[in-house]
Order: structure tokens, then C-alpha cells, then sequence
């Protein structure tokens, strides 16, 4: 996962910190002010950016798994040379972490023991960057599935066409993806969305939990939205500052009562301050979901890593 070269690249952009430690940059609380959040907003699968160049290259997942990803420069997309992370501009969505991995790897293994079935189920990924956990599910049947992250830019150079190269050929569609009008377990109905976790809520389907108007989802019409049945994330704990937007925006966003977190992320981001045992915090102080460890990865990668899921109690 480029340990060393991220390394090399943390002494220049942060010195006090380590990027193959830490997975990202210093707490907000040592930086500048912020500047605003970019707005929340759809971004359409015909938004594609198609100028730049990219590869894509096979991820073995597991037996009889390969999933593909793009690699797509930070410096093409936002002028921004050799950057994992710019606080406020740009969150690390173009690097394929080992979260990610982790994640899909877990989901795969629940579903082959039966544990877990994706299939006609809505779906919405958080942070998704390559958006390779969303994919999954759409392998598997998942009928709604929805994209967030932080950068439209992100969505528009790299999860779209990486949804593209996965899904159309697994579901062997000739130009592009539904996205409105049929859905069904074998042909997708497929999302995109960017924002901060503050707002995008206005746009995603979360509406019951809050005692919102319920919506519809779009392809399945006249069925009422009650939330999404599985909310997945990986590597979106970094920043203590953030955990509680992260938190009670997938409270609102998951289906109640039986709708399932899946998360994925270092155990702790070491001179940060965030980490899946902080998230893990939250919700137990919370009370409102149960916590569960489901695996621990410490392959001398990174810093050690975990995946957790949460449900309503």
C-alpha cells in the first residue's frame, strides 16, 4: 500500500507526523480554520470525467473474487502533487487505504457463510473514495446503492468510472448503469453524492428514523424510504472532530430496526487522535446501537486495523 513512499511524503508535507502511521494528516485542532465545506450535491453518472488518464488494474480479493480500481493522480484532479490529504479541499479519496480492502474481505466472508444478504437490499457507503465496498454489494444483488464523498471530483474521476468497469461488466451492460427508473437485484439502481457529513443528509435517502417525511427510493417505486438496510464505511474515522457528524448521520440515514453498520479503519490514526475505538466510544456512550468486533487485521501494513458492526439494540 506504498508504506514507504507515504512515509517519504509525510516528512515533506507534515513533518511531526507519519502518513504510514497515522493514514492521514495532523488533527484539525493544530491547523488553520477550515474553509467551508464544498455544497452537497448529486453528481450524475454522465458527469464522468473521461480527459484524464487512468489505469485499472485487477485487486484479488479473496477466492473466485477480483474487483478492479483506477488509479487517478491527485495532481491531474486537484493540482495537488504527491497529497494524501488538504484539510477543508481534498479528503483522501483518490488512495485505495487498506480499509477498504479489509471491509469488502469481511463483507465476502459474511456472505459466503450466510451472515449476510446483500442481495435486493439499499445500500449506501460512506467516504467511498474507489467505492470498492459499494461495488460489492452490488455483485451481490443489492438493488439500491448509493455513493458518498467528500469531493465530487472524486466521484467524477474515479468511483463512476470504477462502478463502470466493476458492475457493467459483472451485470455485462453495454454503455451505462440505471439509474432511475428499474431497478431490480440483477440491475442496480446507482447514486452519486457529495458533500460534507454535516449536510448531505438532505440529500440521502434517511428520512424514518428522524421522523422525517418518508420518501421514495429512486427505481423502486412505491416502496417508502425507512433508511438504508446497510450503511458501509471504511478508513472514516481519522479525525476526532468529525466522529459525531459521522455518527448521528448514519443514525438517521440507517433503517430501523433492523439495518446494519459495517465499518472499517486503524484502531487508532497515532498523532490524530481519531480511530475505530473512539467511533466505538461514541456509539457505546450513545446506547442506542450494540457494538461488535468482527475482525482484527495486523499484517505489518500499517498500524493495527479492525472491522466493526453496529445495530439498533
Amino acid at each position: 500500500m506504498e508504506n514507504n513512499r507515504a512515509s517519504e511524503l509525510s516528512e515533506k508535507l507534515y513533518p511531526s507526523f507519519s502518513l504510514s502511521s497515522l493514514g492521514f494528516g495532523p488533527s484539525a485542532s493544530s491547523r488553520n480554520p477550515l474553509p467551508p465545506s464544498p455544497a452537497s450535491v448529486e453528481v450524475l453518472i454522465t458527469e464522468e470525467e473521461s480527459r484524464l488518464e487512468s489505469s485499472v488494474e485487477p485487486i484479488v480479493i479473496a477466492d473466485g473474487l477480483t474487483l478492479h480500481k483506477g488509479r487517478v493522480s491527485t495532481s491531474d484532479v486537484f493540482g495537488l502533487a504527491n497529497s494524501d490529504l488538504v484539510p477543508g479541499k481534498y479528503e483522501g479519496g483518490l488512495k485505495l487505504w487498506e480499509g477498504s480492502l479489509d471491509l469488502v474481505k469481511r463483507l465476502h466472508s459474511e456472505v459466503h457463510k450466510g451472515e449476510l444478504v446483500l442481495r435486493g437490499k439499499s445500500v449506501l457507503e460512506l467516504g467511498c473514495g474507489h467505492g470498492l465496498p459499494g461495488i460489492f454489494a452490488g455483485l451481490e444483488g443489492a438493488s439500491v446503492i448509493h455513493f458518498q464523498d467528500f469531493n465530487a471530483e472524486v466521484l467524477r474521476n474515479l468511483t463512476i468510472p470504477n462502478v463502470k468497469v466493476n458492475l457493467q461488466k459483472h451485470l455485462n451492460q453495454h454503455e451505462s448503469l440505471p439509474i432511475s427508473k428499474s431497478s431490480t437485484p440483477s440491475s442496480p439502481s446507482v447514486r452519486f453524492f457529495a458533500g460534507d457529513w454535516n449536510e448531505v443528509h438532505q440529500l440521502l435517502l434517511c428520512c424514518s428514523n428522524v421522523g422525517q417525511q418518508k420518501a421514495t427510493f429512486a427505481g423502486s417505486e412505491g416502496k417508502l424510504c425507512d433508511g438504508y438496510d446497510v450503511i458501509l464505511m471504511a478508513e472514516t474515522v481519522y479525525e476526532p472532530s468529525s466522529l459525531s457528524s459521522l455518527y448521528a448521520l448514519g443514525k438517521k440515514c440507517l433503517q430501523h430496526p433492523l439495518g446494519v453498520i459495517y465499518m472499517a479503519g486503524k484502531k487508532h490514526y497515532f498523532g490524530v487522535g481519531g480511530g475505530t475505538r473512539q467511533f466505538v466510544n461514541l456509539v457505546e456512550e450513545d446506547g442506542v446501537m450494540t457494538a461488535s468486533l468482527l475482525a482484527e487485521v495486523a499484517d505489518g501494513s500499517s498500524n493495527v486495523r479492525e472491522v466493526w458492526k453496529f445495530m439498533f439494540k
